[in-house]
């Protein structure tokens, strides 16, 4: 039986920054940010070419051994079979092991960019298919989820089958995040977390989270209480002390922040007018971070053109 057949052109996919958890909301809600990494995928005759610019240039590898590379062969073999050939070129612009959802674009822009490539790949694996395999390859939803949909995404498993729905986050929000200089792996941080929490630790996050669907879409107001945690942030903080005060002289100072999905970067949640206030709060940091004003993102990933 014949392989598949691949399109000649070159595709561009980009894909946005996500924050997961938010606060209350672990491993199930998420945040899609104006920050995207930019691939150009071209099926070739034979070999594998990975050009990368931006972050992960000097660190990330050039072989099959490259998330994107895995995601893209993952989702090959799904279709029916590889191309001989391919070649890659990146725009890196999400920074790696800070907890915004660098891995999940690389997943996502795989995926993406292999169904692109593939005569009626869009047949074949449609969007839910593609949320699916982007959860089993990432191991939980939250972040795949805003990075394929865009907007505020709620992600759950069902019959062993990832699902989301997207909501659109009111528009006076202005995410604003504090990136420090040293990263934090995700296993590092979830190695930190107990296998069981209290009781009425578990119900008070239950109830800030649904608190945190409102807040974020039509109650700004609220998102100071709407999002306090007690399941992940604290329990964490051995691995990032620098964020865990950060985000609590913050939230002191009355500006809803977070620690953004697995860490170490803040996520401050505010509005246009807050934006100022929150940067000046963070300004006793110290020496090492960041601090950057985002757009949301309300588009999610997609394939556009190579010459936009």
């Amino acid at each position: 039986m014949a392989g598949p057949a691949f399109r000649v052109a070159p595709v561009r996919v980009r894909v946005p920054a996500t924050s997961a958890n938010l606060g209350p909301g672990f491993d199930a809600l998420g945040l899609a940010l104006g920050l995207y990494d930019d691939v150009v995928v071209r099926v070739a005759e034979s070999g594998l070419a990975v050009d990368i610019a931006g972050e992960g240039a000097q660190t990330l590898p050039r072989d099959e051994s490259h998330l994107l590379v895995r995601a893209m062969h993952a989702t090959f073999d799904l279709l029916g079979g590889r191309p001989r050939g391919l070649e890659l070129v990146c725009a890196n612009r999400i920074p790696h092991g800070r907890g915004l959802g660098s891995s999940s674009a690389a997943i996502c822009a795989g995926i993406l960019a292999a169904r692109a490539v593939t005569t009626g790949g869009t047949e074949k694996l449609d969007d839910e298919g593609v949320l699916d395999l982007a959860a089993e390859l990432e191991g939980h939803p939250d972040n795949v989820a805003a990075c394929l949909l865009g907007g505020f995404t709620i992600a759950w498993t069902d019959a062993g089958r990832a699902r989301a729905l997207r909501l659109d986050p009111d528009e006076s929000l202005v995410p604003v995040v504090f990136v420090p200089g040293r990263p934090v792996l995700t296993e590092e941080a979830r190695g930190l977390l107990p296998r069981t929490v209290p009781h009425g630790d578990a119900a008070a996050n239950a109830g800030r989270a649904a608190l945190l669907v409102e807040a974020l879409t039509r109650r700004p107001d609220l998102l100071l209480a709407a999002t306090e945690d007690r399941l992940h942030q604290d329990y964490r903080s051995p691995a990032m002390p620098e964020s865990i005060a950060l985000v609590n002289r913050l939230r002191a100072d009355g500006v809803a922040a977070v620690v953004s999905g697995a860490g170490p970067t803040v996520l401050a949640l505010v509005r246009e007018d807050g934006a100022e206030k929150a940067e000046k709060a963070a300004a006793s940091a110290g020496e090492g971070w960041a601090a950057n004003r985002l757009a949301l993102d309300t588009g999610g990933a997609g394939i556009l053109p190579l010459g936009g």
